[in-house]
């Protein structure tokens, strides 16, 4: 391999770090956002975000890259970049602010800076692969910095009108800024009519392979976390437990439950044991509302899911709680399926 290529591979791999952490930052961001112009920007851009991280990864992997692109980019995001943009500094920067209306303010300040940062990034790797001759590169380097540009803009709009937000609420006591209209608050009810249906129905979701949006409960709990007490935990006398003592009891949660350790051990300890096990273990349910089913329910539900429901039951089983009679049940109706 070329030092141009390898070069350039250098520079998509941090742009890709970046995607990733914004990703998180994004979804920690929309949690406290209620809904509206700038609630709508942000999902918007989520979805940019993760297209952009996708682009990124398919033209490094077609210039050669060997690596898991998406452990990579953690790595990354927690030594090279982490100074800027750390995996944990969204709950943190979302506790800043004496109000609703200030916390959406520093937001989209700190937003704004993230964007200037990816714009450099994009300018830098378009400018490389022009003087290298990597023209494909370089075009895709300039479309993702043109979506930035255009973010950044939308961001300082959204700045003028957060400002007037948070001196109406200060200043005048006229405040504006609703809990209730927030993404956590959304994610929060769109949960509790997912499980109800679950319950409802328990092998309803899995004949259908239905999942809970990606991401949905991870959001959920981390928003729950940024204001959690000890008290609010799942595991008790949490404070008074050792990181690896805490570890050995995470399997046992629910996706919203290792959100609110998350967001509790961030605002706390920082321990990375802790922090790097709930990121390994958190992921997407086998469908709605698993997490609060019993093992009864599952076996049921397992009868008539396709192939797919019961590899991610054997997978998410196997990471989590473990319970052989589920792993069993769906063992057996993987071979019955098979016969």
């Amino acid at each position: 391999m070329s030092q141009a290529r390898r070069t350039t591979l250098r520079y998509l791999e941090e742009a890709h770090a970046t995607e990733v952490t914004l990703q998180r930052d994004l979804q920690a961001q929309i949690a406290m956002t209620p809904k509206g112009p700038y609630r709508t920007d942000l999902e918007r851009h989520l979805r940019q975000t993760e297209q952009h991280a996708e682009r990124v990864q398919s033209r490094a992997r077609e210039l050669g890259l060997r690596r898991d692109p998406v452990r990579m980019g953690f790595g990354l995001a927690q030594s090279v970049i982490g100074q800027a943009l750390s995996l944990g500094r969204a709950p943190l920067v979302l506790l800043r602010g004496s109000g609703g209306e200030e916390k959406l303010l520093k937001n989209a300040k700190d937003a704004a800076a993230s964007e200037a940062m990816e714009i450099a990034t994009y300018t830098a790797i378009e400018r490389l692969a022009e003087r290298v001759g990597d023209t494909t590169t370089a075009k895709l380097a300039a479309s993702i910095r043109k979506d930035e540009e255009q973010m950044l803009e939308r961001l300082s709009d959204h700045i003028t009108t957060l400002t007037d937000h948070m001196v109406d609420a200060q200043l005048h006591d006229d405040p504006s800024y609703e809990v209730a209209r927030t993404g956590a608050a959304d994610a929060a009810r769109s949960a509790a009519r997912s499980t109800k249906s679950a319950a409802q129905s328990a092998g309803g979701a899995a004949k259908r392979g239905a999942r809970r949006a990606p991401g949905a409960a991870q959001v959920e709990g981390e928003a729950r976390g940024l204001t959690a007490s000890k008290d609010d935990l799942p595991i008790r006398g949490y404070d008074d437990l050792t990181a690896d003592q805490i570890t050995s009891k995470l399997t046992d949660l629910s996706q919203i439950e290792l959100g609110i350790v998350d967001g509790y051990e961030r605002r706390h300890d920082g321990r990375s044991t802790v922090l790097d096990r709930v990121s390994d273990l958190r992921t997407s349910q086998p469908w709605a509302g698993y997490d609060e089913q019993t093992a009864t329910d599952i076996r049921s539900a397992l009868a008539d899911a396709d192939d797919d429901t019961r590899k991610a039951v054997r997978d998410y089983e196997r990471r989590h709680k473990g319970r052989q009679s589920v792993l069993a049940a769906a063992d057996r109706a993987q071979a019955g399926s098979s016969s």
